[in-house]
């Protein structure tokens, strides 16, 4: 079978892709600076034999790495980016970390981007072995975390031509993600005021904060009255300095605005600005409204996802050792039993067990993802089929120094390198049976209905650390 020899391929390399992993983890850069983290997976792609083109769709981190040539093409994606302040120290059931203040892989994605690479790498050497035609590419995504790179490089037409694509995600069990996503906004909201002495004059001041505040209260007010789906979230990224006995001229907010569609998303963002506006003209003072980024709603495709399940299913999960149960265990003590419950909704049937040793039952119906991923856009305009295997503890949650500690453990690279070989031997069956392919694009085209791909991110918006 086609499994087994993927799954060899992969193990041949396992300390080559294990050393990427690590890497990354130790670079822990955020969104769009990860130059080195995405240099490090080029080169590999290169020595492995890849064509890469660097700093596509205006991105200078974003690359693009393909083998072969003609279609069916399969794109494969991997991410990168860590997350703020999220420091923590490697394998140890204590939060400490290892840098105050730095970051941190809370998500896992030096995991999600070795494992894609992984699987590019098996799928090309397997192609060559049994002269399979057509491209695999290994698309580089930066920017995952409040950057949607993926949907900057779809208004780019980088996925324009693709048959199928695949990814995953590192979690607490062993699944094919059929589930949906919210869509998102993110906008910041820049109001200018006037400064002045805070006691000896405030009556000719303007407070920006001020603004910054009563928008904060508006949208509050606001949440009673949207769709129950929606969620709406802010950061204060200027509160206009340090010191009180000025009448802060500038302040700024972040808003992250979500919805299950995009033009839910859109008609509850103008509600936001007209709150900003009217904070604006309760304290005299200006708003300036600047689009940040934006991302779709996940499009599923049940064809191209019981294809995933079968291949998983041939090969298994992740089997952990004592000495990584015992971590497991020690480290799954820290969490909370709030935290524990959740375990109850991800792994039916096994929510004591420290370590998830099982498959989830793939069943097709869809469950609620209450966040947002920029791999919905890339399913609007292509087949796309997502996993997850069992890299951290059960009943952990993402974004959590839980993670951190445990990301770049053997527990980690056991399910990294394993969805590398559920994505290589998914995207194998389906070059393998082009029918299929076509199956999968006949169910997009039948989910879309009517609708069409409308990037949701405006022309002339680029993508930024901060703007």
């Amino acid at each position: 079978m086609h499994t087994q020899r993927i799954a060899d391929m992969i193990e041949s390399k396992r300390e080559s892709f294990i050393k990427v992993a690590d890497r990354i983890w130790e670079f822990a850069e955020t969104r769009f600076e990860e130059y080195q983290s995405a240099e490090l997976l080029a080169n590999t792609l290169e020595s492995e034999g890849f064509t890469v083109e660097r700093g596509v769709g205006g991105i200078k981190t974003a690359f693009v790495g393909s083998f072969g040539s003609g279609s069916p093409v399969v794109a494969i994606l991997g991410e990168f980016d860590a997350l703020s302040g999220m420091s923590q120290k490697k394998g140890q059931a204590k939060q400490e970390a290892l840098v105050p203040g730095a970051n941190g892989h809370g998500c896992g994605h030096n995991l999600l981007g070795t494992a894609s690479l992984a699987a590019a790498v098996a799928v090309k050497q397997y192609m060559e072995e049994n002269n399979l035609p057509g491209t695999v590419r290994y698309y580089g995504c930066p920017g995952e975390e409040g950057g949607s790179g993926k949907t900057f490089m779809a208004r780019a037409g980088l996925f324009d031509d693709v048959d199928f694509a695949l990814c995953w995600h590192p979690m607490g069990y062993n699944s094919i993600m059929a589930m949906n996503s919210l869509a998102n906004y993110q906008v910041y909201f820049k109001f200018s005021g006037k400064s002045s002495h805070a006691a000896a004059s405030p009556h000719l001041g303007r407070s920006a904060l001020d603004a910054v505040e009563l928008m904060n209260v508006g949208v509050n007010y606001l949440r009673e009255h949207i769709i129950p789906e929606a969620r709406v979230h802010y950061a204060i990224t200027n509160s206009g300095g340090l010191s009180p006995n000025v009448v802060q001229p500038y302040a700024e907010v972040l808003y992250l605005v979500r919805a299950p569609i995009v033009a839910q998303v859109q008609e509850i963002y103008e509600r936001v600005c007209k709150i900003a506006k009217g904070a604006a003209l309760m304290t005299e003072t200006e708003v300036e409204i600047v689009f940040d980024k934006a991302c779709s709603n996940l499009i599923q495709n049940k064809t191209l996802e019981q294809v995933m399940y079968r291949n998983f299913q041939e090969l298994g999960v992740p089997v952990h050792d004592e000495e990584e149960l015992q971590l497991a265990k020690a480290v799954r003590a820290t969490l909370t039993e709030q935290e524990l419950r959740t375990s109850e909704v991800q792994t039916p049937g096994g929510p004591d067990a420290d370590m998830v040793t099982w498959l989830n039952e793939y069943t097709g119906e869809l469950r609620p993802l209450n966040g947002s991923t920029d791999v919905g856009d890339v399913s609007w305009i292509t087949p796309t089929a997502q996993c997850t295997t069992a890299c951290f503890i059960n009943g952990s949650t993402l974004h959590s120094w839980q993670w951190v500690t445990l990301g770049a453990t053997s527990m980690a690279h056991k399910g990294m390198l394993h969805a590398g070989k559920v994505m290589a031997s998914t995207a194998v069956d389906m070059l393998k049976n082009p029918e299929m392919i076509d199956k999968a694009k006949a169910e997009l085209k039948e989910r879309l209905g009517n609708s069409t791909y409308v990037n949701p991110i405006p022309e002339g918006v680029m993508p930024s650390v901060k703007k």
